[in-house]
């Protein structure tokens, strides 16, 4: 039995994954991901497929996400780095330890900040995405592709024709460039 650096190209888990796609009738399967809360919103799946790479068979390993849900996460990480500026002790939410400690006070101050930047990179649009795959074959298992596509809501219908466009080298990435607003309106 061979040794491989890297699972994803051991050709017993190739086979496997292609039995499970094969049971769930779908040229892919989902990948449960804890670390991951946004995945039940429908703006973000994990998904592995198999595929080939230079030649190579190999299983993919894909985080897949609408435009939107990039272009407010950009938002929002540059709205905290400047809110941290002015509130160095200010840690979100989402970042805290269970031993972190902000005044009441201070966190409304740095929350009501954080709220006001938010809505002035969206108006002046300083933030603007646009489609992109990006590859990472140092990955541990397979090959990463972090997918980004301009859809209201990654479904079965949007991985299946991306799957389908990827294998066949055909898929055409929109480059324009777009910026949101919370309301909801481009």
């Amino acid at each position: 039995m061979a040794n491989y650096k890297n699972e994803g190209f051991n050709p017993t888990e190739i086979n496997a994954l292609k039995e499970e796609c094969q049971q769930e009738g779908k040229s892919f399967v989902y990948v449960e991901d804890d670390d991951l809360d946004v995945l039940e919103s429908g703006e973000c799946v994990h998904i592995q497929f198999p595929g080939s790479y230079q030649g190579q068979e190999v299983i993919f390993d894909a985080l897949v996400y609408t435009l939107r849900l990039h272009h407010s996460s950009l938002v929002y990480e540059m709205a905290v780095e400047q809110v941290q500026k002015a509130y160095p002790d200010y840690i979100p939410p989402e970042e805290r330890k269970e031993n972190y400690k902000i005044s009441p006070e201070l966190e409304e101050e740095a929350e009501t900040a954080l709220t006001e930047i938010i809505e002035e990179i969206e108006e002046t649009e300083t933030v603007k995405v646009q489609e992109h795959v990006e590859i990472d074959t140092e990955f541990d298992y397979g090959i990463s592709l972090d997918v980004c596509l301009n859809v209201e809501e990654v479904t079965d219908e949007v991985i299946e024709d991306f799957i389908q466009n990827f294998k066949a080298n055909t898929l055409r990435l929109d480059n324009t460039l777009y910026s949101f607003t919370s309301e909801g309106d481009e």
